[in-house]
């Protein structure tokens, strides 16, 4: 993030401590926490006390954040008559860089309970260690661990995914044996490329089979479909999922300049493949002609479904 910042904090924990959110308890997190040695630690139900320590490091933070023009504030009442609509003055983008600089910023002034600033406390802990710390031996692999995933035979004519056809040269392996299925995993935020895993544990990436097709993410592919069905399309039909697209994208950009809900919307939709493209180094084969590769970056909606 272009921030000059000490930050030695690494490696795999032991135990992850979650709440009951859905997310923390989907298949997607338990199983990546799985492969990977992390148990996964959840907070007794009707016991928010187990959750001090983040809740009120979250407090803090929070308190950092109402001061920003454009707050809205804890509830209506601490708001009052403030405008924050009127008053605020950050982009997403902005926002994200500011908040990682106040995290950084909390870890080196001293801790009141700790007596100590944050960092100090883990160099000090850090030096105390017998065992190595733990490190994923694949980074991308690691991440690739922790996305959705679903079981699917490979057709003769590739992998068939939300009604969206996936093909590599790869997939040749295993094309037509009814007998197998292999995990493919997806990232919400960009479906033109989906991990599939081999029998033999290794990972490949498969883009769409026609690479003409833009990025496109889970929340615009169901947007899609739901038009269609008004319509009374076909919801398996690529082509007509694709044009549709296409259709609520050029009317989002239009309206961008007209609502201010459009251009937060716009901007949402900006940001949302940002930080996919490291996925491009899991043995994604040969790269697309440069006009095709233009479309394969066009940019998405932002969506948080990891179930």
């Amino acid at each position: 993030m272009g921030i000059d910042a000490d930050w030695p904090a690494e490696g795999l924990p032991e135990t992850i401590h979650v709440d009951n959110a859905k997310e923390f308890r989907s298949k997607a997190m338990k199983r990546g926490a799985e492969e990977h040695g992390i148990s996964l630690q959840y907070r007794p139900i009707g016991a928010p006390h187990y959750g001090g320590h983040i809740e009120r490091l979250i407090g803090t933070m929070m308190g950092a954040v109402h001061l920003l023009p454009g707050s809205t504030f804890s509830s209506i009442k601490d708001r009052g008559n403030y405008d924050s609509v009127g008053k605020s003055a950050m982009t997403l983008d902005e926002l994200e860089h500011w908040l990682a600089l106040e995290i950084t910023r909390y870890h080196v002034e001293r801790h009141r309970s700790l007596g100590i600033p944050p960092v100090a406390a883990w160099n000090e802990a850090y030096g105390r260690r017998e065992a190595p710390l733990r490190r994923p031996y694949d980074p991308e692999g690691f991440r690739i661990d922790f996305l959705p995933s679903t079981e699917r035979m490979v057709r003769r004519d590739g992998i068939h995914l939300f009604g969206l056809r996936y093909w590599d040269d790869v997939l040749s392996l295993w094309a037509g044996r009814q007998d197998r299925q292999l995990r493919v995993s997806y990232d919400p935020r960009d479906l033109s490329t989906v991990f599939v895993r081999s029998p033999e544990g290794q990972r490949y990436a498969v883009r769409f089979a026609d690479l003409r097709h833009p990025s496109i993410t889970l929340a615009e592919h169901r947007r899609a479909q739901a038009i269609l069905r008004e319509r009374g399309r076909a919801l398996e039909d690529e082509d007509l999922i694709f044009a549709v697209i296409e259709e609520q994208r050029a009317l989002v950009d239009a309206a961008s300049i007209r609502t201010r809900e459009a251009r937060r919307f716009s901007e949402r939709r900006d940001r949302a493949l940002d930080g996919v493209g490291a996925y491009e180094a899991v043995d994604a084969g040969p790269e697309p002609k440069e006009s095709e590769n233009v479309l394969r970056d066009h940019p998405g909606f932002e969506v948080e479904e990891w179930s």
